[in-house]
């Protein structure tokens, strides 16, 4: 009776709160309390163009495994620009994670003057377009989620590609076309799995899918108890180049520590390195076999951490040789030369390398055919070359360009081509009245190329008179007015091959003089974890550049480095006085790098006069006038004008530098010494870490290269005084070529000669018309 009274009055009760008027409900104007998950785009208006594609949905996550989730961004942030725009890479996924991902989710925002209803972004996954929709995410970012079909991913590589068409709300000018941007922000593009399997690393191979986490970094943390023993040092720096090449991301870093941190975070990999007795205490799950053998696997600490990869074994020799496992898998033949340089976890295609003269089609390149109808073309290529590239001062490539345009594209229109980001040529179009050009050669300078990967972009300027016009409310025509033909080639001549020291840029492009098959002699000032990790990083950098581990050899004292190429890492207050001399720093930066108020007061007076000079005369008066005026106009320094280059002054690094890499001859000009430094380990750490990114990276140049943090940029000094290294077989042809190249550089040479062979033939030419001419 009790129970069905407790019944009555509760049903009583739930039917007059049913019965009252629902409140008003603030809850879609309130901002949300927490980040709201990926939520389902709107679906489009059905339109013509659009049939057929697959439609955008938001799958519901498993929540047993939501924590995990693999960033597919391998940069900071993927900005797409202009009117037509693609980039193009591949993510390493493991059998779990090819078998359970369900959805490939980002957000992205674009400017407030690109016009939605003309306006389409895509997502291709392995050339299969999984989902497209218009641009209209002004106002604030939007999210979209596209799911993956079954059995489209793949263990192993699988490509990748955003790909943007974008038109201007009002404007139909060139420049209005330098307005229109889309980004997608790199720590919300992932791909989602349905499974816990997809967490688990089992084979080193699965090593190359540590990926990224959201700001494009991957992060090795090497966790060794013994890290401070010197004797350790060599090894370590083995294993720090063995899991870079694995993983061979655009911006890798190197961390090592003594204890176990709580959890891995996404794009990172931990690893423990030491014998079984030094790893027991930080491991529980230690593999019983490492006391007896050499183990290099991974484990699985708890459900709720990322695996973790162990490399141990019963003494150090046996770590050694577990070290080896992975170094060896990513090892090549020392005298065999790179067909292609690996760049496909940030661009697609590879990059192929050019050793001498060769054609390549735009094909091969990864260029494809393509229609347009805006007003601004670009796409883009890359082609490496090798470290002793000699032909920057007079050397031409070719572009032989197939393409159409229409009758509408008017004169004043052109084709500009840029090499890594620098203006190398400009071609108006030849004709009025529209045409097809077959195999149309222009030459592109190669002052502007690099030892390493070079990105060529293709820029086609279309003037019209209707854009002329721009008559309001008028849509864009989607009628083509250019065409660019795959069949269009890129010929890179035959070129000089000799090496030059100092020549940071041949370092960074492909780790010469550190990559032949010779060790590296390291030295550091001290191993403490972030002079390891320093040293580490810029290792690791070496061995991807290089595409190959690079033996070590640590050295104890400077003294030992003679006659070697050696790599000097630390702070700059311990390391030696002469090596800085050597190496062309001022020694007087020990002191004053990094902390304002100890300048030595002679530079400080130099410096504020230099600037007073600076502000008052312009830059220094009318020699400095007329120098800036011959190199406008005719493209000649002063320098080049020299018989004797002059000495290399000490270099003083600014306040506002974190990091300098400086280059130089050892004492005995036989090998190459190279510095890397900071005012202080936590600096030197930082600094390297930065400049890892590959974009930076590739900046590096000249005899010393500084990094400063608060305009995140490089700035490179160029070496007035250069070695020529013999890279090749002696013979008249490379002879002839490095002669050219070295007299278009030096010109007063150039001048000295041309005057010295035009006197010995008016000589010449007197004494024989002296003896065989007709006197009068």
């Amino acid at each position: 009776m009790t129970r069905a009274l407790a019944f009555l009055i509760a049903l009583l009760v739930c039917g007059s709160l049913a019965a009252q008027p629902a409140p008003f409900d603030m809850s879609g104007e309130r901002p949300a309390e927490e980040p709201a998950p990926p939520q389902r785009p709107e679906a489009a208006e059905p339109d013509a163009g659009n049939a057929g594609r697959p439609a955008a949905t938001a799958p519901e996550p498993d929540r047993s495994d939501e924590a995990f989730r693999r960033y597919i961004i391998p940069f900071r942030s993927l900005s797409l620009t202009g009117e037509t725009d693609r980039r193009t890479w591949s993510v390493y996924l493991t059998p779990g994670q090819a078998a359970g991902a369900r959805a490939l989710t980002f957000s992205y925002q674009n400017a407030i003057v690109v016009a939605p209803e003309t306006s389409l972004l895509s997502v291709f996954v392995n050339g299969t377009l999984i989902g497209e929709g218009p641009v209209q995410a002004a106002d604030a970012p939007q999210m979209r989620s596209y799911a993956l079909p079954a059995g489209l991913l793949r263990t192993g590589s699988n490509e990748i590609r955003f790909q943007v068409r974008q038109r201007h709300r009002t404007d139909c000018t060139i420049e209005s076309t330098y307005e229109l941007w889309t980004e997608i922000a790199s720590d919300s593009a992932f791909i989602s799995f349905g499974n816990g399997a997809a967490r688990a690393l089992t084979a080193l191979e699965d090593i190359q899918a540590v990926g990224q986490d959201g700001a494009g970094r991957t992060r090795f943390n090497i966790v060794a108890p013994a890290l401070e023993q010197p004797s350790r040092t060599a090894a370590l720096m083995r294993l720090a180049e063995g899991l870079a090449l694995f993983g061979h991301m655009p911006t890798q870093t190197v961390l090592f520590r003594q204890d176990l941190p709580a959890a891995g975070e996404p794009g990172e990999l931990m690893v423990l390195a030491g014998t079984a007795s030094e790893l027991a205490p930080v491991l529980r799950s230690l593999p019983p076999e490492a006391s007896t053998t050499p183990v290099a696997a991974f484990v699985r600490e708890g459900a709720d951490r990322a695996p973790l990869l162990v490399v141990s074994g019963p003494d150090w020799p046996g770590v050694e040789q577990a070290i080896e496992m992975i170094a060896k898998a990513t090892d090549r033949p020392v005298g065999v030369a790179r067909d292609v340089i690996n760049t496909e976890r940030w661009r697609l295609p590879e990059t192929p390398q050019v050793l001498s003269g060769k054609r390549l089609s735009f094909s091969e390149l990864g260029v494809e055919t393509s229609e347009f109808s805006g007003r601004r073309f670009r796409t883009a290529f890359a082609v490496a070359i090798p470290s002793d590239f000699y032909a920057d001062a007079y050397g031409e490539a070719r572009v032989l360009l197939d393409a159409a345009y229409t009758d509408v594209v008017r004169p004043g229109s052109r084709i500009d081509i840029y090499v890594n980001g620098s203006i190398a040529t400009t071609v108006p179009f030849d004709s009025a009245r529209g045409g097809i050009m077959r195999h149309l050669p222009i030459n592109v300078t190669l002052r502007h190329f690099r030892p390493g990967p070079n990105l060529i972009e293709l820029e086609a300027v279309l003037l019209t008179e209707s854009d002329r016009a721009c008559a309001p409310g008028s849509a864009a025509s989607p009628e083509p007015r250019f065409a660019l033909f795959d069949s269009s080639e890129f010929e890179m001549p035959d070129f000089a091959r000799i090496a030059r020291r100092p020549d940071l840029a041949a370092t960074a492009g492909s780790a010469y003089p550190y990559g032949g098959g010779r060790p590296i002699a390291l030295y550091l000032d001290r191993t403490d974890a972030d002079t390891l990790s320093a040293a580490a990083t810029f290792v690791a950098r070496l061995a991807v550049s290089g595409g190959r581990p690079i033996p070590i050899e640590t050295l104890t004292s400077p003294l030992a480095a003679a006659n070697r190429n050696t790599l000097f890492v630390g702070a700059i207050p311990q390391l030696p006085k002469a090596l800085l001399t050597q190496a062309g720093i001022d020694t007087d930066s020990q002191l004053s790098w990094g902390n304002a108020a100890a300048g030595v007061p002679g530079r400080r007076t130099q410096m504020a006069f230099n600037e007073w000079q600076t502000r008052l005369k312009g830059g220094g008066g009318v020699l400095l006038s007329v120098e800036q005026w011959i190199k406008d106009r005719f493209d000649i320094s002063l320098s080049s004008l020299q018989l004797i280059p002059s000495e290399e002054a000490p270099f003083a690094p600014p306040d506002t530098a974190t990091l300098l890499v400086a280059q130089a001859a050892d004492p005995t000009a036989n090998a190459a010494w190279t510095v890397v430094t900071a005012p202080s380990p936590e600096l030197l750490r930082e600094g390297v870490s930065a400049i890892a990114d590959v974009s930076k990276w590739g900046q590096l140049a000249g005899h010393i290269s500084i990094y400063e943090p608060a305009n995140d940029k490089v700035t490179a000094i160029a070496a007035k005084r250069l070695d020529f290294v013999p890279t090749t077989p002696p013979s008249f042809w490379n002879y002839r070529l490095i002669a050219a190249n070295w007299l278009s550089t030096n010109i007063l040479y150039y001048a000295v000669l041309l005057v010295s062979l035009a006197t010995l033939l008016g000589l010449a030419t007197a004494i024989l018309l002296g003896k065989l001419g007709r006197r009068s």
